[in-house]
């Protein structure tokens, strides 16, 4: 049973989503930046800018492996408590990351910073599940990601002025006036909802994050060449004997970390795996495109950062057309078509070189951030279709560790293609972009592919997330009573 500070939640109800989407922004806005400065901060570790994705992916599988925890803590001590707590955490790894002098501080201070992120934006994703009918999901779901969105249309240009005219440790900076304000505002506009929990299942942390991080740590060693053969074989070996012993020890507790009986939602269920699927494809762009740019084309952070500003600018425009196109097309053919789409689209960077007229990069990248916006907000609330309060929390975690993951998979995956065309082909003084369009080209391949995953939805998916299902009703009902008066 949940239970909440009923008063305040009234006065500060309408509140409550701007603070949600704060927190979504400071990710959002952290991740953008970062992106663009790869290459300064390379350049300043003395590192080749093609080598940094651990600097990313130490973030999100730390916030994938802890995520469970997080909603297990906010039952526990309260929403409010916990998303302040996670904001204040944040807010220190963002100072301790901008005073990293070694790679190594680095990769520690965004693990610090991740440990907070993995509370953060899950936390006040539970508060908004909690808050608000399911008939209004969508409607805030998609509110909290508008202003959220505003952090990547400012990031690349904030990002790369920082890093060409004064220094990249400054990208970070900028995320403790928000953090601290925040903050602040929690304490007055988030509710402090308090369910009943049980005993965490720390075991399953123990082999369920072993697994996951072996399994990255090998597509990290693999696409440097670092190991053998027979070494990859007993690490890939060693991970899935850890996630096995995982899913016994999960069917055989009350309380597994992550709940194996939610693959039973078939909408939860179809959900994950196309995030999973979906993102193996596109969850590296976020390092790819901004790489290109600078490395490739051979553009300064600046000016790299101010062509990303279309893509951000459309995917925060697609927004407003999530609802219309979900609501007159439904879930399963939104998602189908939307994914061979978009699959297309990102194969067609094949095409792109040095020599291609900058409007004709502005365009795919405006139509790709429109395609891009859609994806995402479907594949995530269609998660939310079939959930109710006796599941939402679990739910919640299993779709953001999902997330997460997938992100951290996806990011290792467009490493491994890139390492492998730079190692396997004699790329020429001038044509290192060609690289970036062969690594392209596999990803829109992957992402067609999972198209296939959801299939397996029915049309009526998600019905009872739009007016769609309403419409229905009361045409039926309307029916009824003509029926009556004849």
């Amino acid at each position: 049973m949940v239970k909440n500070q009923a008063d305040s939640r009234k006065k500060w109800h309408k509140l409550l989503p701007w603070v949600a989407a704060f927190a979504l922004f400071m990710q959002t806005l952290d991740s953008t930046i970062l992106n663009t400065a790869l290459p300064s901060i390379a350049l300043d570790l003395n590192e080749s800018p093609l080598h940094l994705q651990s600097i990313i992916i130490s973030y999100t599988l730390t916030v994938a492996l802890l995520i469970p925890m997080s909603g297990w803590l906010a039952d526990k001590f309260g929403t409010q408590k916990v998303f302040r707590v996670a904001i204040l955490i944040f807010t220190l790894g963002s100072l301790c990351c901008a005073i990293s002098t070694t790679l190594d501080q680095l990769i520690a201070s965004r693990i610090l910073q991740a440990i907070g992120g993995s509370m953060m934006v899950p936390v006040a994703r539970l508060v908004i599940l909690y808050a608000y009918p399911k008939s209004k999901l969508l409607k805030v779901i998609n509110f909290i990601t508008i202003p959220a969105m505003v952090g990547p249309v400012i990031g690349p240009t904030v990002g790369g002025f920082l890093v060409q005219y004064v220094s990249w440790h400054w990208i970070f900076l900028i995320n403790i006036p928000i953090g601290l304000a925040v903050v602040w505002l929690a304490g007055y506009c988030i509710p402090n909802f308090v369910n009943k929990v049980k005993k965490f299942d720390y075991i399953g942390l123990l082999l369920f994050g072993g697994g996951l991080s072996l399994l990255t740590l090998l597509l990290e060693l693999t696409s440097s060449n670092i190991i053998s053969v027979v070494t990859a074989l007993l690490l890939l070996l060693l991970a899935i004997s850890l996630l096995l012993a995982y899913g016994w020890r999960a069917k055989r507790i009350d309380n597994p970390l992550i709940d194996l009986n939610l693959f039973k939602i078939r909408t939860l269920r179809i959900s994950v795996f196309g995030n999973i699927a979906t993102r193996l494809g596109i969850g590296g762009l976020s390092l790819l495109i901004p790489l290109m740019l600078q490395v490739g084309f051979g553009y300064p952070a600046f000016i790299a950062g101010m062509i990303m500003i279309p893509f951000a600018l459309s995917n925060l425009i697609g927004k407003s057309f999530v609802v219309p196109v979900v609501t007159r097309f439904g879930y399963k053919k939104t998602l189908i078509c939307n994914t061979l789409l978009l699959g297309t689209l990102i194969a067609s960077f094949y095409f792109l070189r040095i020599t291609t007229p900058l409007y004709v990069i502005v365009l795919v990248l405006l139509v790709h951030g429109l395609i891009n916006s859609v994806q995402f907000t479907s594949m995530n609330t269609i998660a939310l279709a079939d959930l109710d309060k006796t599941n939402s929390s679990e739910g919640n975690s299993l779709l953001a560790v999902t997330q997460q993951l997938a992100i951290s998979f996806g990011i290792s995956v467009a490493s491994f293609v890139l390492l492998f065309f730079q190692n396997n082909e004699n790329i020429e003084v001038g044509e290192e972009s060609h690289i970036f369009n062969n690594s392209f080209l596999v990803l829109g391949i992957i992402t067609i592919l999972s198209s296939l995953v959801f299939m397996r939805l029915k049309s009526t998916d998600g019905e009872n997330l739009s007016r769609k299902k309403e419409w229905k009703d009361k045409g039926i009902k309307n029916k009824g009573l003509k029926k009556a008066d004849s």
